[in-house]
């Protein structure tokens, strides 16, 4: 994700809120075959993400549910940004202690110092230790090629999340989540017009009324296992309550309140790979006081309680696994993905 910080416009003159596409699109897969394609090593690469992010989080689900964590190092950044956007500043002396950079920015003008940053500086990103060099930020290619490109460094276990037989009805799904509910809570929350706002809203929660329907008699979104499309939906529903209904202004109805979505989301967050990489205060802190525009005190709310997801979902009753009918679950991870000190008072 691609944040501009302080008062400065999300929308267009229309407005409305238009996402910027990624800008680096090289692919680290199995076997090159052109400049554009990167080898595949472990310890080569470093993926950069921010826990804040739903674009982000969802690399870091990924790598935790493949057992890639020795293949490829995982960087957190600050949730919250100055002008030069993402940072490293919960590293000591605010530099990562890898890439030894201070900015996530650096890494995007080590590939390209003229037109590096012209189209922001998002996350994730994976970045070569050894040059600094930005290899991709193109995020929905990143977690299929995480999924398919780095078999051979996966743990045993692994779930199939992009299986050929349901890639169709993957892609289906995943291209009207990512229009009305992924991005669509932004073209809410940052429209500059009655309207178009209103547009987002209506769209938004149809999608979410379809999605709670089929999840009535289903586990998961396609298939009898997790996949690609239940990755991608959970990462906006983990961030649904505590600042899509109040930030983005998506207050219809909150998440607990849909009959189907709410025990979906609950399932995903007590499987191993989610839950464990969710991060609600990393969430709150990004939004709430990134967001001057739209929150210009900087108040971060004290709610909702975090424990109403432990709360049992009894979704096993509609059959299917996690992880297939021969995965297991990744190991458990030691703490916590990046603590943050205490907010000011």
């Amino acid at each position: 994700m691609s944040t501009t910080v302080g008062n400065s416009p999300y929308a267009e003159s229309s407005g409305s809120f238009k996402r910027r596409g990624p800008r680096f699109t090289d692919r680290i897969v199995a076997s090159p075959s052109s400049e554009q394609e990167w080898q595949a090593e472990p310890g080569r690469y470093r993926l950069v993400a921010s826990l804040a992010c739903p674009w982000a989080h969802r690399s870091v689900i990924v790598r935790r549910l493949m057992g890639l964590e020795d293949a490829i190092s995982l960087a957190i950044v600050d949730p919250l940004q100055d002008d030069r956007s993402w940072r490293f500043s919960l590293d000591e002396d605010g530099r990562d202690p890898v890439l030894g950079y201070r900015y996530l920015s650096e890494a995007y003008l080590a590939r390209d110092p003229e037109n590096g940053t012209e189209n922001g500086v998002s996350v994730p990103a994976i970045v070569e230790e050894s040059s600094g060099l930005l290899v991709t930020n193109d995020y929905p290619q990143i977690t299929i090629d995480l999924g398919i490109e780095w078999a051979k460094y996966q743990r045993p276990g692994a779930p199939t999340l992009y299986p050929e037989e349901l890639r169709e009805e993957i892609d289906e799904v995943n291209e009207g989540v990512f229009h009305d509910v992924n991005n669509g809570v932004y073209k809410a929350g940052f429209a500059t017009k009655q309207a178009r706002y209103e547009e987002a809203y209506t769209a938004l929660f149809a999608r979410l009324d379809e999605l709670d329907e089929r999840l009535a008699d289903r586990r998961y979104l396609v298939g009898g296992h997790i996949t690609e499309a239940d990755i991608r939906l959970f990462t906006t529903l983990a961030r649904f309550d505590p600042v899509y209904h109040g930030h983005f202004k998506c207050n219809r109805q909150k998440l607990s309140e849909f009959e189907n979505l709410w025990p979906y989301a609950r399932d995903l967050y007590q499987t191993p790979g989610f839950g464990d990489t969710v991060d609600f205060d990393h969430f709150k802190r990004h939004y709430y006081q990134v967001h001057t525009s739209i929150n210009p005190t900087q108040i971060v709310p004290l709610g909702p309680e975090p424990s109403v997801w432990l709360e049992p979902h009894h979704r096993e009753q509609l059959g299917g696994t996690p992880f297939g009918p021969d995965g297991t679950p990744p190991e458990p991870l030691d703490g916590p993905l990046r603590p943050l000190p205490p907010l000011d008072m």
